[in-house]
């Protein structure tokens, strides 16, 4: 029978458990990188599992041909699911799984990616903070979030003022320079992306152009090795991109000007191998 290891009476380990270097330098250990998000195939339950949940089945199908008939550039399309049983929603929840993106919109949209690339849950609440919908949309993008991230946002951000707070010194150059690209940007046009980690500039710098940019309703996090934070700001297509190691160290921070930002999109390659592996999931229950 094996027992709980236990240390010698004595002998400890962590933060100040060993004795000081004479030269009074703490060793620093280093931080362990955390779980790196990989993809993996959802756990299909039996065929003789799912007996008498032929509605998620066909809603499971359903998702599979609008998947099948998408084209790059085609506007995503809902599938419902609000109507379905618990049984049946609950076979499409295990199907479907929980992939890499996850984001929300305002108060009202809530989105998680599914394993399979390119269909997004996407979770509809009222005024008063229930579900009043459920849908999944086929699609490199959201529709319901690609409608409401920048409807109340300003056309071009506030410009610099004068005379400009202590600590600000880069600032109005990046905002005006922002103001020029903002026009251009629209679909099918490459994104401009201002790479902050590369620029001189303070934390005042930093403060300000978020001011100046304003608060979007759109945050977007895609876990990989680390994470990747994508938030719209209060100026149409101008996002804030920012990189974070596993160790959750900023290691680049950004400003795209585009309608949306390349990391969250879909991949047409993508969209075709997941209507190729769902297609051989749904098989199981074709037999």
């Amino acid at each position: 029978m094996t027992q709980d290891f236990q240390l010698p009476p004595g002998l400890g380990i962590g933060p100040g458990s060993q004795p000081e270097s004479p030269d009074g330098v703490e060793l620093a250990p280093m931080e362990i990188p955390r779980e790196m998000f990989t993809f993996q195939l959802p756990v299909a339950p039996e065929p003789e599992e799912t007996m008498g949940m032929e509605a998620g089945k066909d809603r499971l199908r359903a998702i599979l041909a609008v998947l099948e008939g998408w084209r790059p550039g085609d506007p995503a399309q809902p599938v419902e699911l609000t109507d379905l049983a618990p049984a049946d929603l609950g076979l499409v929840n295990q199907i479907l799984g929980e992939g890499e993106v996850s984001m929300v919109a305002g108060p009202r949209i809530q989105v998680q990616e599914s394993v399979f690339a390119g269909l997004w849950r996407v979770l509809h609440f009222d005024e008063a903070g229930a579900l009043a919908r459920d849908t999944v949309e086929v699609g490199a993008w959201p529709a319901a979030v690609s409608g409401r991230v920048f409807a109340a946002a300003a056309d071009l951000p506030e410009p610099a003022s004068d005379p400009l707070p202590g600590g600000v010194f880069n600032a109005p150059p990046l905002l005006t320079e922002i103001a020029e690209k903002v026009p251009r940007a629209g679909p099918g046009v490459q994104a401009h992306s201002i790479n902050l980690s590369l620029l001189p500039h303070s934390e005042a710098d930093l403060d300000y152009l978020a001011r100046k940019l304003g608060v979007g309703n759109t945050i977007v996090l895609s876990r990989g090795y680390g994470n990747c934070r994508v938030s719209s700001t209060g100026t149409r297509n101008v996002w804030w991109v920012q990189y974070f190691n596993s160790q959750d160290a900023l290691i680049l921070n950004s400003i795209e000007i585009t309608p949306v930002p390349e990391v969250v999109l879909a991949a047409p390659e993508d969209i075709r191998d997941s209507a190729r592996r769902l297609a051989e999931v749904m098989r199981l229950y074709d037999e």
